[in-house]
């Protein structure tokens, strides 16, 4: 599965400028997980399905901002889903934050569901779970993640959590994406997002940002993308210059 581009991995400059120590929280997503990871597991295991991706990309953006600093990247992921719906998955990437965080790998863990409502309409829930392994400060978080999907074309998402960004600071993120088919091959997809971020934590009340694709079907399940993303000047405020504003990012990816 790939890592959907409405969930998604904390800002570059935030990750690499500015470490703070958090206070304990109350242990409402770890909770949350464990149910959720137990149903999944537990419903429809002999009808599970198992799928998977393997990427290569120039640059790993995520939400506007390079996780690489514009240098390439691996990710590969793995989906467990049952035929209730439930699903659980893990996907990993290389990164490149400031050299004191220590920090080079991310591994993200979600448990979620996911079904059709109607012919038109499909919805997915889940908890996604931002992992940094072998760093020397504390990067993790995690984020509550909710997508509406009308034709398999467009679709609605949001995301919540109580520790943004490896914050102990709220964030709300709100998309709306769309994919147009231009022949068997070709699709142009497209989204735009806002990030509602706490201001007393970013000295910015969030930022807005967007991006044009265009992928074409190599062969069978390899799939070839060219990316365009753009971000406002309060993406640059917050993240850095160097770390958003307009990047091309071009990948190959294959699914099995």
């Amino acid at each position: 599965m790939a890592r959907p581009a409405s969930m998604t991995i904390p800002s570059c400059w935030m990750k690499q400028n500015i470490f703070r120590a958090r206070e304990a929280r109350a242990p409402l997503f770890t909770a949350v997980c464990v149910v959720v990871g137990l149903m999944a597991f537990g419903s429809q295991a002999k009808a599970a399905d198992i799928n998977g991706n393997a990427t290569l990309t120039t640059d790993y953006v995520w939400r506007g901002s390079t996780q690489t600093q514009g240098d390439p990247a691996v990710q590969v992921g793995f989906k467990v889903a049952g035929a209730a719906g439930f699903y659980a998955s893990v996907w990993g990437s290389n990164v490149k934050f400031a050299p004191e965080s220590e920090a080079n790998t991310e591994l993200d863990v979600t448990v979620g569901w996911g079904k059709a409502l109607s012919e038109d309409w499909a919805v997915d829930a889940n908890l996604l779970h931002y992992r940094y392994p072998s760093t020397a400060v504390d990067l993790d978080w995690t984020e509550l993640n909710g997508t509406l999907t009308w034709k398999g074309n467009y679709w609605a998402s949001f995301g919540y959590s109580n520790e943004a960004l490896g914050y102990d600071a709220d964030g709300i993120y709100a998309l709306v994406g769309a994919k147009v088919p231009i022949n068997e091959r070709l699709r142009l997809e497209a989204s735009a997002a806002h990030y509602f971020l706490d201001d007393a934590v970013v000295a910015r009340s969030g930022y807005t940002h967007g991006w044009l694709s265009a992928v074409w079907g190599v062969k069978g399940p390899l799939e070839a993308r060219l990316t365009v993303h753009a971000t406002d000047n309060n993406a640059k405020a917050i993240f850095g210059d160097d770390y958003t504003g307009s990047r091309v990012e071009a990948a190959l990816q294959a699914s099995f």
